[in-house]
C-alpha cells in the first residue's frame, strides 16, 4: 500500500479527502463545465437564473449547523450529524481549511513536505518518492529512507493514509509554513528532521513510452489543466503509436477537464447525461480529436467519478477497448453549501450516465477485457490487434 501526501483516506466517515471522493463535484465548485452551479467559495460570483439551488437536505445541515453555532457548540460536528441522519452515503462536511484544501487539489496542489510513503509487510512504514524541489528533497531525505516517527508520534504498523494525515496536518487544519517534525532512519543512522510544509504541485498527467509504438498517457486525477496536457500528449504522440490511458487510481477530478480529456479522442459529441434535482442536462466534446488512433483505457477500483464518466463515454461511443476490472461506482454529484462557521456542507443532488444511458452510480463499469494482472502488457497485446491507425 502506498500513498501521497495530496490523496489521503478520511479522518471520519462523513468528512472525505478531496481528491478521493468528491469527485464529479467539481463541476459544482467550480461551474467550469456548464456555467450554471455557484461556487461558495466566491460570495460575490452571480448566480446564473438556472443554478441547481440547495434542498431540504442543505437547508435541514445549515439550521443543525447555525442552531449549534448559536448554542456554543462545533458547527461542524452538528452538520456531520445532520449529514449522517441523511442517509446520503457520498455526503460529506469540511472544515473551511479542509475545504481549502479541496480547492488547491483540484488547482493541482497539496501542501506537506514532498514525501510518498509505503507499507512493508512488517508494517514498517518507507519513503516510497521523494518529489523534486520539496522540503523533503531539500532536507536530503531519500528514497528508501524509514519513517520511524511524525511529531513525536510512531507511525510503525499504521495505515498509510494515517501517516500521510500526520504528514499533512490535518488535525490541525495546518497550512504551508508550519513545520513538522519527522524521525527517520538510514540503514544504522537514525536523526530527526524538522520540516516546513510548502504549497507543493501535483503531477496529474506523466507520459512514457514503454516500447515503440505505444504511449502511455496516465492521469492520477482531473485537475486543473489536466485535460489539456491529455490533448497535449495524442497530439505529440507518434504517428504509428497506439495509446494507452491509464485510469487506473484515478479518483476523479474536475469535470471539465474529463470532458476536455475525452475531446482528444472523439470528434466533438456526447460525453454524459445528468440530473439536477430532475433537471437534465448533457456535455458535449469539442470536435477535431483524434479518431483514427488505437486507444486502450486500464481501469480498476480506484477509478472513480470522472474518470468513470470518461471511460464510460470511451466505451460508450467505440472509442476505446477498456481493460481491467470493475470501476469504482460513483456517479453522484454534489452540490456545497457554506455554513454559517465557513464550513462547507456537501449533499447529494442528482447523478450521471453514460452516453448509452448506463447509470454509474453504484455499479461501475464493466471492461471490455477484465485483467487482474499485467494489464499494461495486456494493453500492449491488444493495441497491436486493433491495427496501423494510419
Amino acid at each position: 500500500m502506498s500513498g501521497r501526501e495530496l490523496f489521503c483516506q478520511p479522518r471520519r466517515v462523513v468528512r472525505r479527502g478531496a481528491a478521493l471522493t468528491l469527485v464529479f463535484a467539481g463541476l459544482l465548485v467550480t461551474g467550469a463545465a456548464t456555467g450554471a452551479f455557484p461556487d461558495p467559495g466566491q460570495s460575490g460570483r452571480k448566480t446564473p437564473a438556472r443554478a441547481a439551488r440547495p434542498g431540504a437536505g442543505h437547508e435541514d445541515v445549515a439550521k443543525a449547523a447555525a442552531e449549534a453555532m448559536a448554542d456554543g457548540k462545533s458547527p461542524v460536528e452538528a452538520a456531520e450529524r445532520a449529514v449522517s441522519r441523511s442517509g446520503d452515503r457520498w455526503a460529506a462536511v469540511y472544515s473551511e481549511g479542509e475545504y481549502q484544501e479541496f480547492q488547491e487539489a483540484l488547482d493541482g496542489q497539496y501542501t506537506g513536505v514532498g514525501l510518498w510513503a509505503r507499507r512493508t509487510a512488517d508494517g514498517r512504514i518507507d519513503v516510497s518518492k521523494v518529489q523534486a524541489g520539496s522540503p523533503a528533497a531539500a532536507a536530503g531525505i531519500r528514497k528508501g529512507d524509514r519513517l520511524r516517527s511524525v511529531d513525536g508520534e510512531d507511525v510503525d504498523g499504521r495505515p498509510v493514509t494515517d501517516v500521510v494525515a500526520l504528514l499533512r496536518g490535518d488535525a490541525t487544519d495546518a497550512r504551508a509554513g508550519t513545520t513538522v517534525t519527522l524521525g527517520l532512519q538510514r540503514g544504522t543512522r537514525a536523526w530527526s528532521e524538522t520540516l516546513c510544509r510548502a504549497l507543493l504541485s501535483t503531477d496529474s498527467v506523466t507520459v512514457r513510452k514503454p516500447s515503440a509504438g505505444i504511449t502511455v498517457i496516465k492521469v492520477s486525477a482531473f485537475t486543473k489543466g489536466s485535460g489539456e496536457l491529455v490533448r497535449a500528449a495524442v497530439r505529440q504522440a507518434p504517428a504509428d503509436a497506439g495509446i494507452v490511458l491509464d485510469l487506473r487510481g484515478n479518483s476523479g477530478g474536475l469535470v471539465s477537464e474529463a470532458v476536455t480529456a475525452a475531446s482528444a479522442f472523439v470528434d466533438g459529441g456526447l460525453v454524459a447525461t445528468y440530473d439536477v434535482d430532475g433537471v437534465q442536462r448533457a456535455l458535449h466534446a469539442e470536435p477535431g480529436g483524434d479518431t483514427a488512433r488505437p486507444l486502450v483505457a486500464l481501469v480498476d477500483g480506484g477509478t472513480m467519478s470522472a474518470a468513470e464518466m470518461l471511460t464510460g463515454a470511451l466505451q460508450d461511443r467505440g472509442r476505446a477497448v477498456v481493460l481491467g476490472s470493475r470501476t469504482f461506482g460513483k456517479g453522484s454529484i454534489q452540490m456545497p453549501t457554506r455554513l454559517p462557521d465557513g464550513s462547507v456542507a456537501e449533499l447529494t443532488v442528482g447523478h450521471y450516465r453514460t452516453p448509452s444511458g448506463h447509470a454509474v452510480d453504484g455499479r461501475g463499469i464493466t471492461p471490455d477485457l477484465e485483467v487482474s494482472s499485467g494489464a499494461l502488457r495486456r494493453a500492449e497485446t491488444v493495441l497491436s490487434g486493433l491495427g496501423d491507425p494510419s
